[in-house]
């Protein structure tokens, strides 16, 4: 039994070494290739390679690399809050009832499914998550809070602000 869990400790441990290395193997030219990236990811391997000076074929199997160790997780298109009506934000702080195993995974089952929350955080602190929510105005989030959000189980109590300005918004991550 100490064995197997002493292969198990170590397998764990050349997992997470793996990890921690693949990120130590992100050369300059990598980590400009995700700063194009992130700021326009329909560029071309052709324009990509002229802005970084290699041929097609070494950006193609750079991202390709990329992918596969999970770096880049996704392609996305950002959309204009204004433009779709959704551009009305606010900020929730949850707590919860009580913080058994049942109440978190509830909470968070159930706040997957609410199309006007657009990120959710387990935080630490006085509350227990904070949610950003998008709604077209103070009807419209008045209604989600009193259809949805209040009706979830296990929320003890909600304090919600809102935007009034956005001074910076970025999904670029500094490499």
């Amino acid at each position: 039994m100490e064995i197997g869990r002493a292969q198990f400790r170590e397998s764990v441990i050349k997992i997470k070494f793996k990890e921690y290395f693949s990120m130590l193997k992100l050369d300059l030219i990598d980590k400009k290739l995700l700063a194009l990236l992130q700021t326009d990811c329909k560029k071309t391997n052709k324009e990509l390679s002229h802005l970084l000076n290699l041929s097609v074929t070494a950006i193609y199997e750079r991202i390709k690399k990329l992918e596969r160790e999970g770096i880049i997780e996704r392609y996305v298109g950002l959309v204009n809050k204004t433009k779709v009506e959704r551009d009305f934000v606010v900020f929730c702080n949850i707590k919860l009832l009580q913080h058994r195993k049942e109440y978190v995974i509830g909470f968070e089952k159930a706040i997957q499914e609410l199309d006007e929350v657009v990120e959710c955080f387990h935080v630490s602190g006085d509350s227990d998550y904070i949610i950003k929510v998008l709604v077209r105005d103070i009807a419209a989030f008045r209604e989600f809070m009193v259809t949805k959000l209040t009706s979830l189980d296990h929320i003890g109590s909600t304090h919600s602000s809102f935007m009034i300005n956005e001074v910076k918004h970025t999904t670029a991550i500094s490499i």
